[in-house]
C-alpha cells in the first residue's frame, strides 16, 4: 500500500484485483490506495474500484475518457510520485459514473457515490 495507512474509521469491505476497498461510514465514501511500484495505471485502478463499489462490470460503466483523459491522469499521477518533493501534494476530483472521485498524490482513491455533479456539497 502506498502513502498513509488507512485511517481507523475505515472498514475493509471488499477486495478488487488484489486491492482492498475500505468504507468510511461517517462520510459514506469508499477508499483504496494504488500500490507503490505496481504496473497498473491509476486510471485502471480507478475503473476497477468504481466498478466494485457500484457492483457493475467495468464495461457497464461510462467511458472514463468521457470524464477525464486517462493518459493525462496517469501522467499526472506518475509526476506526483516523482522525485521532486513539491510534486507530491496534489489531487484531482471529477465525476465518473455518477460518483465524485478524487485521486490524491499519495495514491489514495476516494469514491463518493452519494454526491452528484448537481450536488457538489453532498447535501
Amino acid at each position: 500500500m502506498s502513502g498513509t495507512a488507512p485511517r481507523d474509521t475505515l472498514t475493509p469491505i471488499a477486495a478488487t484485483d488484489g486491492r482492498t476497498v475500505y468504507y468510511d461510514d461517517d462520510r459514506g465514501t469508499y477508499h483504496t490506495w494504488c500500490e507503490d511500484g505496481a504496473y497498473e495505471p491509476v486510471s485502471t485502478a480507478l475503473l476497477m474500484t468504481v466498478s466494485s463499489v457500484l457492483g457493475l462490470e467495468p464495461d457497464d460503466l461510462e467511458a472514463l475518457s468521457e470524464c477525464v483523459e486517462p493518459d493525462a491522469l496517469n501522467a499526472l499521477f506518475v509526476h506526483w510520485r516523482g522525485a521532486d518533493s513539491r510534486a507530491g501534494d496534489g489531487s484531482i476530483t471529477f465525476t465518473f459514473s455518477q460518483c465524485v472521485v478524487t485521486v490524491r498524490a499519495d495514491g489514495e482513491l476516494v469514491i463518493d457515490p452519494a454526491r452528484t455533479p448537481a450536488d457538489p456539497t453532498g447535501d
